[in-house]
This record gives structure tokens, C-alpha cells and sequence, in this order.
């Protein structure tokens, strides 16, 4: 387990790298924050492992040229068409 106490002056060295402005209590609030993440991350380590992984199984069918539809079939349901193509609403 690790130590999940993070002092002031890592929030201040982060804010830094971040390039944040943290005044003193939000300083206090994300020290408290980032000792909460920690205690989350220290309750991974007790999260058993995975002893063998489960064998992948292809479920895709395979690839198989056949025939599509015509042009005029593909439009038929249309609510509109125009020169061979669906027409959608305007956008702008």
C-alpha cells in the first residue's frame, strides 16, 4: 500500500507544471482530492488477477460478395430523392 497523503507543496509543483493560479484553499481542496485518487488507486492492488485469459472467438461472419441493390431499389423508401440521390435537410 502506498502513502496517499499529499502535501500542499505537490499541488503547488503540479498547479506549476500545469500552469495553474491556486490560491491557499483550493490548494487544501485539491490535496484532499488527490489523496482521495490515491486511497482509489491503492484499492486496485487488491483486485485479483486474471490467471488466463479467455480464448477469442471470431464472430464476424466472413466476407461474401453478392449482389446489392439497384439504384432505384436503394431509393425506393426515399422520403426524398434528387438526381439519383438521397436528399437530407439542410444543415445550415
Amino acid at each position: 500500500m502506498s502513502d496517499t497523503s499529499v502535501d500542499a507543496e505537490e499541488v503547488r509543483h503540479v498547479a506549476t507544471l500545469a500552469r495553474v493560479d491556486l490560491d491557499d484553499a483550493e490548494v487544501e481542496e485539491f490535496a484532499a482530492q488527490f489523496a482521495d485518487i490515491l486511497t482509489y488507486f491503492d484499492a486496485l492492488d487488491e483486485v485479483p488477477a486474471v490467471d488466463d485469459e479467455a480464448e477469442l472467438v471470431n464472430v464476424m461472419r466472413p466476407d461474401e460478395v453478392r449482389e446489392s441493390l439497384s439504384q432505384e431499389e436503394a431509393l425506393s423508401n426515399a422520403a426524398e430523392a434528387e438526381d439519383g440521390f438521397f436528399k437530407g435537410p439542410k444543415v445550415s
